[in-house]
């Protein structure tokens, strides 16, 4: 094979945009591009005629409860076609907002429950708006790596027996603050809280997304992908790792002074 190419899809790319999270589209975009792979980007809205067969790699952003409103009916009409592409290994990064309602069901603030397409078998919940967000740099043990990101959330998610997670914390609060988990995984989907966006600043995992979609479509033909500079991408990856673990330090410290 001499050339290659990769569809990628955005889902409600004006609603799902928390935190740069249309960054992860971009990331993918020149990634392909400074290996000679064609990418081709495309918006999915509310109402648009798409199929997920004719994508390569599905990305969901991360979006307040209004915006998950807005959407979750459209998802919800989309939700057995997802589910069969993921089955069919199909490539999906679901991120903060898109992360719980690609789960089975997120509770907002309010009571209100809005059902997910139950790609991940989890759920969601809100504790309400007098209960702190979690806010802040976050790192997590992923496959051997550090994955690292910016996470902002009122939501605690939580793994049902079975679904694996993605990640398992360091610093920050991950799913929920509690069990050390940061994310979910089911075959080729990958949900997490991590924005940021999150694959600029960890080629790594924008690479396994890749090859991931590559050898989906390709099968046994599919091209290995070969190094490029990674120089920036790394240095944002290792600012955001000391950020994280210098205010983690930071705050044990406190905390070890004040129960001394």
């Amino acid at each position: 094979m001499t050339s290659a190419a990769l569809n990628i899809a955005v889902l409600y790319p004006d609603l799902l945009n928390l935190y740069g999270d249309r960054g992860n589209a971009r990331a993918l975009e020149r990634r392909c591009t400074a290996r000679g792979i064609d990418a081709l980007v495309t918006a999915v809205n509310i109402g648009d005629d798409w199929s997920p067969q004719s994508a390569d790699i599905i990305l969901a952003g991360g979006g307040q409860d209004r915006e998950q409103r807005r959407v979750q009916a459209d998802l919800q009409r989309r939700g057995s076609a997802l589910r069969d592409y993921v089955d069919d290994d199909g490539v999906v990064l679901a991120v903060c907002g898109g992360f719980q309602l690609f789960g089975n069901h997120y509770r907002g603030w309010d009571g209100e429950i809005m059902e997910g397409i139950a790609v991940f078998d989890a759920v969601a919940t809100h504790p309400g708006p007098s209960v702190s967000r979690c806010v802040g740099n976050v790192v997590a043990l992923w496959e051997g790596e550090t994955v690292v990101g910016f996470e902002n959330h009122g939501g605690r998610t939580y793994l049902n027996d079975g679904q694996d997670p993605l990640a398992n914390v360091v610093s920050g609060f991950g799913n929920n603050g509690g069990d050390g988990l940061e994310g979910a995984r089911v075959d080729n989907a990958f949900g997490t809280y991590l924005h940021g966006a999150v694959l600029p600043k960890n080629p790594h995992l924008a690479d396994r997304l890749l090859q991931l979609a590559l050898q989906r479509r390709y099968g046994s033909d599919a091209p290995e992908l070969q190094p490029i500079d990674d120089r920036t991408a790394r240095r944002a990856h290792a600012a955001a790792l000391h950020s994280a673990l210098s205010t983690r330090d930071s705050r044990e410290s406190r905390l070890g002074r004040r129960f001394a």
